[in-house]
């Protein structure tokens, strides 16, 4: 009985590495070897993974594009607005790349002891090469003078 589970396993155990592991990292049939042919005829394969081509605007699963617009964002300054009684994030969204840019940025308000809040501004328009200055705002939860909120940081951004 036991040599039965064994040969199960070891058989198992090669089947996942013979889907998995056999191929690299592309998981496919295609390398990334320049063998085949180059004329573009059957039996080519063109290899995109270097992400030039990639389709630009939304997440992309794994967090590619939405790593990328939360590094465009700067946090210039978190508050406390009393004469609003909004908490107030104000940010700069630099893109650098090639092509113009929506953005959508979360901000989370947080501090010592109070409930964290969180504001969201989406259609930040920032074209090629520029930045731009937003602000994102959301109603004070509390009931003091909103000194508990000690830090805001961006939760989530992404291009759309």
């Amino acid at each position: 009985m036991k040599l039965r589970h064994a040969r199960a396993i070891a058989v198992f155990g090669i089947a996942v590495f013979a889907l998995t592991g056999a191929r690299g990292s592309h998981g496919g049939g295609c390398d990334n070897s320049s063998s085949g042919s180059s004329s573009g005829g059957s039996g080519s394969h063109s290899d995109n993974d270097n992400d030039s081509n990639a389709t630009s605007g939304g997440s992309l699963p794994g967090g590619g594009s939405a790593d990328k617009a939360a590094r465009d964002v700067t946090i210039d300054k978190c508050a406390y607005d009393a004469a609003t009684k909004n908490l107030t994030a104000k940010i700069t969204v630099k893109n650098d790349g090639a092509l113009d840019y929506d953005y959508s940025v979360t901000m989370k308000f947080t501090g010592a002891g109070a409930t964290s809040a969180t504001a969201v501004k989406t259609g930040i328009a920032v074209t090629a090469g520029s930045s731009v200055s937003t602000e994102l705002t959301t109603p004070y939860p509390g009931t003091g003078d909103g000194s508990e909120y000690t830090k805001c940081e961006v939760s989530r951004a992404g291009r759309i």
